[in-house]
């Protein structure tokens, strides 16, 4: 088994679930928050969406610099385009780790901003946090905005209340 595989499948694996979620995020519902200091629903959509956005990125380059403007966060306008945005990056996350080889996983990748280093890792471990764990997080807290306005929540590891399979 290659080193990229468990992460290949893994993504297909939440996949089913993510896409599921972001096709019941109501456009109606793109700017409500829970509270404040809480991302919007779009926003949090949006950053679900956008989230494997990154992996070609993190693949193909040593470092990402947010200091210099390199990122600039992505917004959905519409729930067929939050579908349809994490689709696409979906295919190329997946198609981007199936070309990458173990030796170019085990090199590390810097997130920085202007000189300040927030993380210098080896790509399998940025794989895990920045990408794989930060995008279930994320899926989670959709899940209770959702929730809290009222639309079926999909099942994501086992049964929810609103759907039995």
């Amino acid at each position: 088994m290659r080193i990229v595989d468990p992460f290949i499948k893994e993504l297909e694996f939440e996949a089913v679930s993510i896409r599921k979620m972001l096709a019941r995020v109501p456009e109606k519902d793109f700017g409500w928050k829970p509270h404040p200091k809480s991302m919007s629903m779009g926003q949090l959509a949006s950053h679900v969406a956008d989230t494997l956005s990154w992996v070609k990125l993190i693949l193909e380059q040593p470092v990402m610099n947010m200091g210099e403007g390199e990122y600039k966060p992505w917004l959905a306008t519409s729930t067929a385009e939050l579908t349809a945005h994490f689709e696409k990056h979906l295919a190329e996350a997946l198609a981007a780790l199936d070309a990458c080889s173990a030796a170019d996983m085990r090199k590390k990748w810097a997130l920085k901003s202007g000189d300040a280093v927030y993380m210098n890792e080896p790509r399998t471990t940025v794989m895990r946090g920045v990408i794989i764990n930060h995008l279930i997080h994320h899926r989670g807290q959709l899940s209770v905005y959702l929730r809290l306005r009222d639309v079926p929540v999909p099942s994501i590891y086992g049964p929810s209340a609103d759907e039995a399979s």
